[in-house]
């Protein structure tokens, strides 16, 4: 009990120490706030496009072939020409919707006021003095409009900040993508030289065991988004519903959060249509119905679900714990970091069974 109690307060002063001298971690700290993005969304692609980079690479015709650099190199300019041509085929799309419904935003406040003027009407609210109330909002708008503009004015400095950020990043991420697709893996290798000999093998099954299961989550997940997103794109287009294309793309990213991204995806379809077209409403929720039903019971069981073998009950605390500590950034990474932890301790308690056995 001696050891332990003096372990336990060492293990605390330290502690104790570095909030006192946290100062000497903050460029640690901003360090790893500007290249964990960038790192986080090039690993990402690394995975997904690793397989086709080392297939590039076998391929030989008589004696010419492509080595893994110009296969590396050959495969991210291709993807950066998709990207570019898709934003460039998405955008004048993106403006039209977008116009249609500052158009349209006349009418819709035209059609409150009937509703409201209605309400007013009716036995139910006749003794409600609607005046009063509206007067009250007259007055405030005013004050309301004079704070957005003070805000908004306010809020151009981070603007700029968010605008060059995201420069930053798509201007890093090819090139660390090109780098990860170029030398990945000697990764294994080199970590093998700088381990003991009869922990070497060990080593190198861990991280491979990682590696799969990383590829295996992401392609399903790329697989499952592009599904939610063409096709709900697609219903979306066959009933008219307003701004179709961008609901389409926002309901395929949100459905990247397992459980909770089919409702945070259908969130602006539901804004949209009742503000712009309320007879859509029903359909699209019929919509959205069948896409995840299609995808709960066909795609993400066969793509994501025999891979990670994760309980539903298990994600959705999950989620719970990382959506309270970091968002929906630990709503999305925190399922690929369990399976990940759970790789590493299950590998670790087979090796230790085996042990135990000789």
């Amino acid at each position: 009990m001696l050891f332990w109690t003096l372990e336990i307060l060492a293990v605390v002063a330290i502690i104790f120490v570095c909030t006192k001298i946290k100062f000497v971690f903050e460029p640690l700290f901003t360090f790893v706030s500007v290249v964990f993005v960038p790192f986080v969304i090039a690993g990402f692609l690394f995975y997904m496009l690793n397989p086709l980079v080392t297939r590039l690479s076998k391929l030989r015709y008589k004696k010419f072939g492509l080595n893994r650099s110009f296969a590396s190199l050959f495969v991210v300019l291709i993807l950066v020409l998709i990207i570019l041509g898709g934003i460039g085929l998405l955008i004048p799309t993106i403006i039209n919707e977008f116009t249609s419904l500052v158009k349209a935003l006349p009418d819709t406040a035209n059609q409150i006021n009937k509703i409201i003027s209605k309400l007013s009407e009716s036995k139910l609210f006749k003794q409600v003095d609607f005046s009063t109330y509206l007067d009250k909002v007259d007055s405030k708008i005013g004050t309301y409009a004079e704070t957005f503009l003070t805000g908004l004015s306010k809020s151009l400095g981070t603007i700029i900040s968010t605008i060059t950020s995201v420069t930053v990043v798509a201007i890093t991420v090819p090139v660390m993508l090109f780098y990860m697709l170029k030398d990945g893996q000697k990764l294994v290798p080199s970590i093998q030289k700088i381990t003991p000999g009869k922990r070497s093998d060990e080593v190198s099954g861990l991280l491979t065991k990682m590696s799969a299961t990383l590829s295996s989550y992401i392609s399903g997940q790329v697989i499952e988004c592009l599904f939610v997103a063409v096709f709900t794109t697609i219903g979306y287009l066959i009933i008219g519903q307003p701004l179709a294309v961008v609901l389409g793309i926002i309901a395929g990213m949100a459905n990247i959060i397992p459980y909770v991204g089919p409702y945070i995806g259908i969130t602006p379809a539901l804004i949209v249509s009742l503000t712009m077209a309320q007879d859509k409403i029903i359909w699209v929720i019929i919509i959205v119905l069948i896409v995840q039903q299609v995808d709960g019971n066909i795609i993400y069981p066969n793509i994501i679900g025999k891979s990670l073998n994760i309980h539903p009950l298990t994600i959705i605390v999950l989620l719970l714990a990382a959506g309270n500590i970091a968002g929906i950034a630990g709503m999305i990474l925190c399922i690929p970091f369990y399976a990940v932890v759970r790789t590493i301790v299950v590998y670790f308690w087979d090796i230790y069974q085996l042990d135990k056995q000789d």
